[in-house]
């Protein structure tokens, strides 16, 4: 009793960590440099709601360690970290090891954390990068209206929050242009570009802003990276917009471009490459300080290169395998382009290999701008390709079907099921189904995660552990931004049917009895289906159970909670012949079924819950 009190203590607790502070924590480390008042709020809001949240939820799972360490990207970065810990016995004397592995390990969970986010909550990933997009901007227009007030000649945007140097402050203002712009050649909804246009002007001018030329060429290669990772009409648009704005850029701010000349770039490589020299296979250690004077009697502690950096500190063989795990995230990204969010997290990653160009040296680091160029796109793109391999996220691509296709496919097809804006469920001429998922308001979690993909990846999900489910055959968005999706049957019949055709009270009795273990199965699989009725069971040919009609499900972490399971049994009770068979007549059985698998407590709260009725909500025939 002790072991399963512990168990489901634990279970909860992870599910509380992966399901809302990760996502919390994710959303604040994108988005709060711009509202708070130094990096050390930042550092103390990510360890507190990311980095120690996910390194607690690896110790009570630590079987979430097998997938990740089966990611060349995060075997790539723990050899690159690996090397720079050991890289301190040859570097000089400088902090504990202590302090020296704090850092890497923040790092790290960077990479875990965003797995954990990713597998359990995909679900709220493109309304989380949403809303701090937005932050972003309401902050950015502040603080343009603010600049262009005080505006003297020669003046630079900084910004406001944890902003204090133009340049890194050009690192934020460009990684969400980059955004917007990701937005701009991938949604779906016409509409959004409303907003994704302007903002992506917006972030573009708060760029221009700081003076700062390298996002410009970090934006351009982000931009061609995007034409042709996502190549469509629109790729057509943005290559003649690059070359509006590029002209534009040139003729209006060609004195900011060239007034400044190189800024000592030439004068500190060339100081840092004589410095690497010295021990260039190992590097000069990561504990190594580096302070590089261009002739001007200031001195400057980054080379104003990553590459540089990461050359000077660990050397050649430290070199290897950073340039392998970011050759691996855009090769992986192009691999796998099917996915939106693969083709934003390269777009910034490629965003970060730009600005890195001329910019940084720090190799690993405290949560600052720099982990925007690097860190945080290549964190993205290992969880996406984790979890994409597992078929945990959409596989299959969106077609575009047109009025005459649709009609064309619905031939002489029957109607299944209908409602008064026409038909919602097609069994076609070659038996397979057509379901209709009318259009939603581009607010709601519909227009971020369509019904018909997540009917898609509910359906993958499901298969894996086992439940036979409908094959998605493809998948379609029609020209009035409604879904569908095409999928192969199961061969059976629901249990409804079944039970209204068997006369003999025992063999009813027992078909509850079965289908009471497989909810409770469900249950302990963590499946939770908010439209669980009879009508959405199959009793296949082979006597086994089946789902349909997937869209509305979750898959949790771990096994429901007690009243996760009530609120499951509570929706079936208000079908009035549902409740008859299964709450009524044959309660026994199907808690005897339920008790086979579930908690004598999960047993005994759903018979009180049943017996206790719910007179609050009305019965549905």
């Amino acid at each position: 009793m002790q072991l399963r009190s512990f168990s489901s203590t634990s279970n909860r607790i992870f599910d509380f960590i992966c399901l809302w502070i990760l996502p919390v924590g994710y959303l604040l480390l994108l988005c709060a440099l711009f509202f708070l008042p130094g990096r050390s709020s930042l550092h103390k809001i990510y360890y507190g709601l990311f980095s120690i949240p996910a390194l607690f939820a690896l110790c009570l799972r630590p079987r979430e360690l097998k997938e990740l360490l089966r990611e060349p990207i995060i075997i790539a970065v723990l050899i690159f970290v690996a090397w720079a810990l050991l890289s301190v016995v040859w570097g000089p004397e400088g902090e504990s090891f202590g302090s020296t592995i704090k850092p890497p390990l923040h790092t790290l969970m960077l990479f875990a954390g965003s797995y954990l986010l990713v597998r359990y909550r995909s679900d709220i990933l493109q309304p989380l990068m949403f809303a701090a997009a937005l932050v972003a901007l309401i902050a950015t227009i502040f603080f343009l209206f603010t600049f262009a007030r005080e505006y003297a000649p020669g003046m630079r945007l900084i910004g406001g929050g944890a902003f204090d140097n133009p340049l890194l402050s050009s690192h934020l203002f460009g990684f969400f242009c980059t955004y917007w712009l990701a937005v701009t050649m991938t949604c779906k909804r016409r509409q959004l570009m409303w907003l994704s246009v302007p903002a992506m002007a917006i972030m573009f001018m708060a760029v221009i802003g700081t003076g700062s030329r390298t996002p410009l060429v970090a934006l351009t290669l982000a931009a061609l990276w995007l034409c042709f990772i996502c190549w469509n009409r629109r790729s057509l648009g943005m290559l003649g917009a690059l070359l509006v704005s590029g002209v534009a850029v040139v003729t209006v701010f060609s004195h900011m471009i060239l007034e400044r000349g190189d800024s000592f770039r030439l004068e500190i490589w060339q100081k840092v490459l004589h410095m690497i020299a010295e021990h260039p296979w190992i590097g000069h250690g990561y504990s190594a300080e580096l302070s590089v004077d261009p002739g001007i009697g200031v001195s400057f502690e980054e080379p104003h290169s990553f590459v540089l950096g990461v050359l000077y500190y660990v050397g050649i063989l430290g070199l290897l395998p950073w340039l392998f795990f970011l050759a691996w995230g855009l090769l992986s990204s192009w691999r796998q382009r099917v996915q939106p969010l693969l083709i934003l997290a390269s777009t910034w990653l490629v965003f970060g290999i730009g600005a890195g160009l001329t910019e940084g040296g720090g190799i690993i680091s405290r949560p600052k701008e720099h982990w925007f160029l690097l860190w945080i796109p290549l964190a993205l793109i290992a969880a996406l390709s984790i979890n994409q391999r597992a078929r945990r996220l959409l596989t299959l691509p969106v077609q575009t079907l047109s009025a005459t296709e649709l009609q064309r496919l619905g031939a002489d097809a029957q109607v299944i099921e209908e409602d008064g804006l026409g038909p919602k469920v097609l069994r076609l001429n070659d038996g397979t189904f057509l379901k209709l998922f009318r259009r939603r308001r581009w607010y709601t979690s519909g227009s971020f995660n369509p019904y018909s993909e997540r009917f898609a990846v509910n359906s993958e999900q499901l298969r894996q552990r086992g439940i036979p489910t409908p094959q998605v055959l493809n998948l379609y968005r029609l020209e009035d931004r409604s879904s569908a999706v095409h999928y192969a049957p199961l061969p059976g019949h629901t249990l409804r049917q079944v039970l209204q055709s068997i006369t003999a009270p025992a063999v009813r009795q027992a078909l509850v009895e079965r289908f009471g273990r497989f909810m409770a199965q469900l249950h302990d699989k963590g499946v939770y289906f908010r439209s669980l009725h009879l009508g959405n069971v199959l009793v296949l040919e082979d006597g086994e159970f089946g789902l349909i009609d997937l869209a509305d499900l979750y898959v949790y972490p771990s096994a429901l909670s007690n009243s996760l399971r009530q609120r499951n049994l509570r929706h079936m009770q208000r079908y009035t012949v549902d409740k008859r068979w299964l709450f009524e007549d044959h309660l026994d059985a199907l808690l005897t079924g339920y008790a086979v698998t579930a908690s004598p407590s999960a047993v005994d709260k759903l018979r009180r819950q049943v017996l206790a009725g719910d007179p609050a909500t009305p019965a549905l025939k």
